[in-house]
């Protein structure tokens, strides 16, 4: 469900100029929610059309070791990329932890992320 009263060109591309902005902030770790608490954090997803990674700053709430991300817009790409691999990385105080996501669909999408330790050998 789209709730934006904006054509969706125009509303991708009002994201893409405040996430140009807001993205380099929150990689100094400004803004970062708490341990537990509120802020803002970068999802990496991996693109399900390009194999590539793709971030996108996100509101988040933090619970230790779970962080949600939330969004009205049902056609989020992230979103959509995270049901298609629910792998992804969230930058929280200037690193990317690994995690696996997943997604509820309604009236707040929402992405429940469980932090996992790197398990990548190398």
């Amino acid at each position: 469900m789209n709730l934006s009263v904006f054509p969706p060109a125009v509303t991708r591309q009002a994201f893409a100029a405040l996430n140009a902005v807001v993205r380099p902030l929150l990689s100094t770790g400004i803004g970062n929610p708490p341990a537990v608490g509120f802020g803002a954090a970068v999802v990496e997803t991996t693109g399900r059309k390009s194999g590539r990674p793709r971030q996108v700053p996100l509101l988040a709430f933090r619970a230790l070791d779970r962080v949600y991300v939330s969004t009205v817009r049902g056609d989020s790409q992230w979103l959509a990329n995270l049901e298609a691999d629910g792998a992804t990385k969230i930058q929280l105080a200037r690193e990317f932890l690994p995690g696996q996501a997943t997604v509820c669909r309604g009236l707040l999408n929402v992405a429940v992320v469980d932090l996992r330790p790197d398990t990548d050998p190398s």
